[in-house]
């Protein structure tokens, strides 16, 4: 690589860049509604379970229905998807709290870290109603807005000149990281089965109404939602049982 080559890659790294979006990819998938069938029809059929598969499409939407709604969750657990997920820090962390999925993160011991941000989008509601256990989230003003965003900006942009002055410094990247917020983007790849992902996505998007409701932080719920559509084409039957049970997890 030539020096100009190196200086324009460096500049690009160190470029400090703020997003809205989170970014979720279906990597690979051994996801179908078929896997659920021949989890569940073992128990009675035996070795001659992968021949009752497919035989009617409204029989197995109807065992699928039975197994979501009387909850009998294990058939779903033979599936597995993989998402390649870039999200805030502080999201990885609400989302690490699911013990039913495996993770790899990306490590800042063994790479620099690249300055990319959080801020809100205008549209995320800014203002907390009401108390803990019991409240809502109503849109701020705009004042409220650029408030939040004008001090957010200010801050990464400080914490990471610091972060650069530290590695410069010759300090390893394990002790300069200290200095990064949680609005610091980072990446994972997070592999879960079906059973575990409908359990995410019972507790990471919104239901109201419901004897369980649900108010996850709109930016965990921002990845939810992709998720959720790469489940939804995968296995439709599952998902649409998923739906009338009241997004229950099995």
């Amino acid at each position: 690589m030539s020096a100009v080559e190196t200086e324009n890659n460096e500049e690009t790294i160190h470029s400090i860049q703020f997003r809205e979006e989170m970014t979720v990819e279906l990597v690979k998938a051994s996801a179908s509604d078929a896997d659920v069938i021949w989890a569940a029809r073992v128990s009675t059929a035996g070795e001659t379970t992968l021949e009752t598969v497919g035989n009617s499409s409204e029989r197995d939407a109807g065992l699928i229905n039975y197994l979501a709604r009387e909850r009998h969750g294990s058939p779903f657990e033979h599936t597995s998807m993989t998402f390649f997920v870039s999200a805030p820090i502080f999201v990885f962390r609400e989302f690490m709290r699911h013990r039913i999925a495996s993770y790899n993160e990306e490590s800042g011991r063994y790479r620099e870290l690249r300055p990319v941000f959080y801020v809100p989008s205008k549209e995320r509601k800014l203002v907390q109603v009401g108390k803990t256990g019991a409240y809502t989230f109503i849109d701020g003003t705009t004042e409220q807005y650029e408030i939040t965003v004008n001090a957010i900006k200010e801050s990464c942009t400080v914490a990471y000149e610091n972060y650069q002055k530290i590695l410069a410094s010759g300090v390893a990247r394990e002790v300069a990281r200290a200095v990064l917020p949680v609005t610091l983007y980072s990446s994972m790849y997070v592999t879960m089965n079906a059973r575990a992902l409908m359990n995410f996505l019972s507790l990471r998007t919104s239901r109201d109404g419901s004897h369980f409701p649900s108010y996850p932080q709109r930016e965990i719920e921002m990845v939810a939602e992709k998720m959720e559509r790469h489940f939804a084409e995968l296995m439709p039957m599952t998902y649409a049982a998923f739906e009338k049970s009241g997004r229950v997890a099995p």
